[in-house]
């Protein structure tokens, strides 16, 4: 594997290549990273995966300074997991880039709560794609919101090559809480009252019946019970908008935000009458 700082340099590795897989992360791996590495691997003759802190992500009250970084760990983990070329650009090397608007799905839902962070995520995305050209880019179903926002800025931007943005299922711990970079905050006992966000999410999709409210309402008792847990939303969404549901009919996500600390973790679990329920979206 080669580590890669300068878009020259990168451009000059890929310049043969016409089949390339990406994985753009912020670093600080886990295995649902190194899931995403896999299957690109596995499905393209190159894997680019970029570890970039992108500022335009945080809002100024968010952990942007504090956000875990090990570079020589994750440098280890990316090479194990077969990527073939580490991309790790400086903020200076980024720039400029040129602000990509999203529009409604990016005001909603984690949107509200994160004002501008789905502008920076489709920003920095259409940036990379730029600089590395991929065929495929691969990322996690934990970040539904996100997932969404980008395949809606991929097709409307056209970048070329014709790209296809590959969701792959959300990696868990083995009581179900969601592996993020933010775990690493929980102390251990936050991280045991963490598992009640999963548990909440899996018994809701168990529910049965259309009412999109009373699935809401089941979770939030939920999460009321555990203790130790803070809800700030939970919501019922298409897929594709993110627009607020009344009635699950076809496919649906339930998606929260939640606190444990000051530890701010998100989740989702795709239900509906065509959805095997329980399982994470």
């Amino acid at each position: 594997m080669k580590l890669v700082s300068s878009i020259a340099a990168l451009r000059a590795e890929l310049s043969a290549n016409t089949n390339v897989g990406f994985v753009p992360t912020m670093g600080f791996l886990h295995e649902g990273h190194l899931t995403l590495a896999r299957r690109s691997v596995s499905e393209n003759d190159v894997t680019v995966m970029s570890i970039f802190v992108n500022p335009l992500q945080f809002a100024p009250s968010e952990d942007l300074s504090s956000y875990p970084r090990d570079i020589e760990r994750d440098t280890a983990l990316a090479e194990t997991a077969g990527v073939d070329f580490l991309f790790v650009p400086s903020v200076a090397e980024m720039s400029p880039m040129e602000t990509v608007e999203v529009g409604r799905i990016g005001q909603i839902c984690e949107g509200e709560y994160r004002p501008g962070h789905f502008t920076g995520v489709a920003t920095v995305c259409a940036r990379l794609f730029e600089i590395v050209g991929p065929c495929r880019a691969y990322f996690g179903m934990k970040d539904a919101q996100q997932l969404a926002v980008v395949r809606k800025m991929v097709r409307e931007t056209r970048l070329p090559p014709p790209l296809e943005v590959i969701g792959c299922p959300t990696v868990r711990e083995a009581d179900g809480l969601a592996m993020s970079s933010r775990n690493v905050y929980l102390d251990p006992q936050q991280r045991q009252l963490a598992s009640a966000i999963p548990k909440a999410l899996f018994a809701a999709a168990e529910l049965t019946g259309p009412d999109a409210e009373a699935r809401r309402a089941f979770v939030v008792a939920e999460l009321d019970a555990a203790k130790g847990v803070t809800l700030q939303y939970v919501d019922i969404v298409d897929p594709e908008t993110f627009e607020s549901l009344q009635y699950v009919k076809g496919r649906a996500i339930v998606v929260l935000a939640a606190f444990v600390g000051n530890t701010r973790l998100i989740d989702n679990v795709e239900v509906g009458t065509d959805v095997g329920t329980g399982q994470p979206a």
